[in-house]
């Protein structure tokens, strides 16, 4: 269920701002839906998983804060981000 480190640097590389980001808000947004989208599908084959539920709306819960911090700081790149990303919101 962890990504491994080849798709984490081509997710890094596709959302970085500058060529030593690796940490600011877009690259963890989409690092945290990229694991949000496989717990997503590791719950459908698991409904009884509360462990990973649990993991999981931790998970949402992080990313709409950076995505609240983001609107509030610049929404135009908040809404490239949710594009990007294909976000619903």
């Amino acid at each position: 269920m962890s990504i491994t480190k080849e798709i984490k640097q081509e997710t890094i590389s596709q959302f970085k701002r500058s060529d030593n980001d690796s940490g600011s808000s877009e690259v963890q947004i989409a690092l945290l839906t990229g694991r949000i989208n496989s717990l997503t599908e590791h719950m459908q084959s698991h409904s009884k998983d509360y462990a990973c539920r649990r993991g999981l709306l931790r998970l949402v819960s992080q990313r709409r804060g950076l995505l609240d911090y983001l609107k509030r700081v610049d929404p135009q790149r908040y809404l490239d981000i949710i594009q990007k990303l294909n976000i619903r919101k």
